[in-house]
């Protein structure tokens, strides 16, 4: 068969020349067309369910939120298997489809049954859908320094927040940007019970004052010679001062009481549960970017690059 091979292969040297230049050029594409992907993805069609409750226990969490979600998602079609975990405040359930389901159809379905199960938690929960991505999803990792020690942590996290994480997000393929590290600004109200039991002031009024004077009023239009004016009252919290100077209430004597009578205002970090730590040299900010499902990942982290 071999010498078959070589006989045909020389008295034909013009064919073959062309069989060996086609193949050559046809390599040549696949080498340039074959994609090539950072992390392969083998992972199943899954849909992850993330509902918050601040402040409950991880078995009221279990019994009241991640119990009746799982217990409801089980009957939804295409369905493998659900996985639920409680945590100090929040709750992960975990939807596996079937090999081949697409995924917007999956989560379409879970937003339905979703909406089924609204009146089996409490009424201020509200459970929301992860991103579109995978478990293999985690693409790139970035963290947001400066080196002449100009910006702190709060500032290096405030930067990543409003500029670099919606500058990325709006990549094609990214499904989201999660911030990491740093720390997230507050307005932070210490509140003096002494002086709250001076004043016979309830902890509730205080909250509801703050609450109702961080809004805009609307209004209405006026009109004077043919030029139309919008009135309206703005009172979106600006600065310490203006959380400083909101009136919660009167004493005995018919005198406003406000907030920095009774408080101490200042900005400040939210509770930390973890770090972002780069290279040994200390505390940074930063992110992670997931890649949305069935993007190619390398192509994905050029276009972040």
């Amino acid at each position: 068969m071999i010498a078959k091979i070589i006989d045909f292969s020389a008295r034909n040297k013009f064919v073959i020349f062309l069989f060996v230049t086609f193949l050559i050029m046809w390599g040549f594409w696949a080498l340039k067309k074959t994609p090539l992907d950072a992390i392969p993805d083998l992972s199943d069609t899954q849909v992850i369910v993330f509902t918050e409750w601040p402040g409950r226990s991880p078995d009221l969490v279990e019994d009241q939120i991640t119990y009746p979600i799982s217990s409801t998602l089980l009957a939804a079609p295409e369905v493998r298997a659900v996985r639920g975990f409680s945590f100090l405040g929040s709750s992960f359930i975990y939807v596996i489809f079937k090999d081949g389901t697409d995924i917007y159809w999956a989560r379409s379905r879970v937003l339905e049954y979703l909406q089924a199960v609204k009146n089996k938690i409490p009424s201020d929960v509200n459970p929301v859908l992860g991103p579109d991505a995978t478990s293999v999803g985690w693409g790139f990792s970035y963290a947001v320094v400066d080196e002449t020690g100009g910006h702190n942590l709060a500032e290096l996290r405030s930067i990543q927040d409003y500029n670099v994480k919606l500058a990325l997000e709006s990549v094609q393929g990214v499904s989201q940007v999660a911030s990491i590290g740093g720390f997230v600004k507050q307005y932070q109200i210490t509140i003096d019970p002494n002086k709250l039991l001076a004043y016979n002031m309830p902890l509730p009024k205080v909250l509801e004052a703050v609450k109702r004077s961080n809004q805009d009023v609307e209004g209405r239009v006026l009109e004077f010679s043919g030029t139309e004016y919008m009135v309206r009252g703005r009172g979106y919290i600006k600065n310490l001062g203006d959380i400083e100077n909101i009136s919660v209430g009167s004493n005995k004597s018919g005198t406003p009481v406000y907030v920095r009578d009774i408080a101490r205002v200042q900005l400040g970090p939210e509770i930390r549960r973890g770090i972002a730590e780069l290279d040994g040299k200390g505390e940074v900010a930063g992110g992670i970017v997931v890649v949305r499902f069935g993007q190619n990942v390398l192509d994905v982290i050029e276009r972040v690059k």
